[in-house]
């Protein structure tokens, strides 16, 4: 019977409050214990972003139905809809106990907890369930009173500079009126944040989702595995050939482009994609990545699934996080606290200086990303980043020998002992390195150009998906090159669908944007670059704005003898 209880938005919150971890699923009220998260195959992190919200469309896009079985015995009771989302502790939500809540709701005083912005009521009446009902229209609602007056009211607001070193502005005020513009092109392009529009635009996807399981989207293409093989059996049999005869750096280039090609491989391994089963696909995963290419699959995973959930925010998500060589948002100029890295990213004199050219070392910058990439696999595999129980916690260990493997024959047999001389190795690693570039700019190629605003927890999982990422257009047979990845939003809307499937969905994804007024982003390649090389210049220049104004400030206060010492 007590998975029966009816929890009211007060007693859920309540509960937060006293350090539960409270998720909604199918209406259902999960209470995840704390013993689950080291062993959560996915990263604990996620978990902690979907505390408070109803987390269904996630749940049901990143998991097998075994997996959902096992959310479901975690539950505690059930809710009357409508839900509105709050905002997770990890993300600065702040929770009321019940004693809070009783004396509070004596006053009037409205859920702060709840709302998806800074909105608030304050009738007499206001009771938790009254509040948060009335929060579900007057929060980030496009053309509505409360989100035009808070974005008119804060654009008018002049930044006052006072004549004190101690008075100097910060970035964030520096950027409101900038960070503000965006997110007013954002309210005014995407569909209102009402709760009605959005309970549609997510009934219409998980329509959707379910008439592509039904036609079969989900399900393998084992014969697109099969012609991947063959590639690459082929570009590794070319880059032993070329070794054999002293052909180096070719050699270099067929082994570097035979990694670029296993990756996407490892990345349907790690969404499960493949097989759909957790030890065929963890097995695919980490060998190919640890054993052959030297990387982390498990690290992967722990930062891309966060990157998932909480795709282009600039304080949550890795994928973004690239300071001091880049910065998308000017959010990050005001040296915030990563919730992913759990330390403060800083906006230092490195990057004040990287960052101003960040457009032109973009495709410098990127030609050693697989260095990085080395580094944050030992970092996440020494440090035990990830599951550290259950089963998910074996391939840790499975790595780790894979790197011994990796290092092996790659570091000690082919370039210590196969080739001739410093030059030649230092030729062969940074060739065969330089050659998997293209994969980071696809990567980065689908978001950096995309908003990075935040419309707050009322936004629907589907929108927030197509708002944050874009589709990359190319011939079809140049499908193999991009690794079917160019279909990044079809890919966020449905991770575990098999990417040889993704240019068939995408049609499906077309009509679905039409019929909810969801804008669907899609570039030629050559476009899309542009498009992100163009972000990366505008945040340059906002970056050189930042120097040159305090720059002026400070010799101002100097002119003036009002430097505060």
């Amino acid at each position: 019977m007590a998975t029966k209880r009816v929890f009211s938005p007060c007693e859920i919150e309540a509960q937060i409050a006293s350090g539960k971890m409270i998720v909604i699923f199918e209406n259902r009220v999960l209470r995840v214990p704390d013993s689950w998260l080291p062993r959560h195959p996915g990263s604990d992190k996620v978990v902690l972003h979907m505390v408070g919200r109803d987390a269904t469309d996630e749940i049901n896009s990143y998991h097998s139905e075994e997996a959902k079985d096992m959310a479901r015995k975690y539950q505690i009771g059930v809710i009357e809809e409508p839900w509105v989302n709050m905002i997770p502790p990890i993300q600065g939500g702040v929770f009321r106990t019940a004693e809070q809540i009783a004396a509070t709701e004596d006053e009037g005083v409205s859920v702060g907890a709840m709302s998806s912005g800074s909105a608030t009521s304050s009738d007499d009446d206001d009771t938790c369930e009254n509040a948060a009902a009335r929060r579900r229209v007057i929060t980030h609602n496009k053309g509505g009173a409360t989100a035009a007056s808070s974005i008119e009211k804060k654009s008018e607001k002049p930044i006052v500079v006072a004549p004190t070193a101690r008075d100097v502005p910060t970035s964030e005020e520096l950027f409101a009126k900038y960070e503000e513009q965006l997110l007013a092109e954002d309210l005014e392009k995407y569909p209102s944040l009402d709760y009605a529009t959005q309970r549609s635009i997510t009934e219409k996807y998980r329509a959707l989702e379910e008439k592509l399981f039904r036609e079969g989207y989900f399900q393998c293409t084992y014969w697109g595995y099969a012609r991947e093989c063959v590639r690459y059996v082929m570009f590794g049999g070319l880059a032993y050939f070329f070794l054999q005869v002293k052909w180096y750096m070719t050699s270099a280039f067929f082994l570097g482009f035979m990694w670029h090609q296993l990756v996407f491989t490892v990345h349907d391994a790690g969404h499960y994609a493949i097989t759909h089963n957790f030890f065929i696909d963890n097995f695919v995963g980490a060998f190919i990545a640890s054993y052959v290419g030297g990387l982390s699959v498990g690290w992967w995973k722990y930062n891309h699934n966060v990157h998932h959930f909480v795709t282009n925010d600039p304080v949550h998500d890795p994928d973004i996080q690239h300071l001091p060589f880049f910065a998308i948002s000017t959010k990050l100029f005001g040296n915030v606290f990563s919730t992913y890295y759990e330390k403060t990213l800083w906006f230092d004199a490195a990057a004040q200086v990287f960052v101003r050219f960040q457009n032109y070392l973009y495709y410098p910058i990127l030609c050693f990303g697989r260095f990085n990439l080395y580094r944050l696999a030992w970092q996440y595999l020494l440090l035990g980043q990830g599951p550290t129980k259950g089963r998910a916690a074996f391939w840790r260990y499975f790595e780790i020998v894979g790197q011994f493997f990796f290092w092996y024959w790659f570091g000690y047999k082919l370039v210590y002992q196969s080739l001739p001389s410093a030059s030649v190795r230092i030729g062969y690693v940074l060739i065969s390195h330089i050659v998997t570039m293209p994969l980071h700019v696809q990567i980065t190629l689908s978001h950096f150009a995309m908003s990075t605003a935040d419309l707050g927890a009322s936004e629907s999982f589907a929108q927030k998906m197509l708002r944050t990422t874009m589709d990359v257009d190319c011939p079809t047979w140049l499908d193999f090159f991009h690794g079917g990845l160019q279909f990044q939003a079809v890919h966020h809307l449905f991770p575990r669908m098999p990417r040889h499937n993704f240019r068939s969905a995408q049609k499906s994804v077309i009509e679905f944007c039409k019929d909810v007024g969801v804008q669907y982003c899609i570039y030629g390649f050559a476009e899309g670059n542009k498009e992100v090389i163009d972000r990366l210049a505008e945040i340059a220049k906002q970056a050189t704005i930042l120097r040159d104004c305090t720059k002026h400030i400070n010799q101002e206060l100097l002119a003036t003898g009002k430097v505060d010492m």
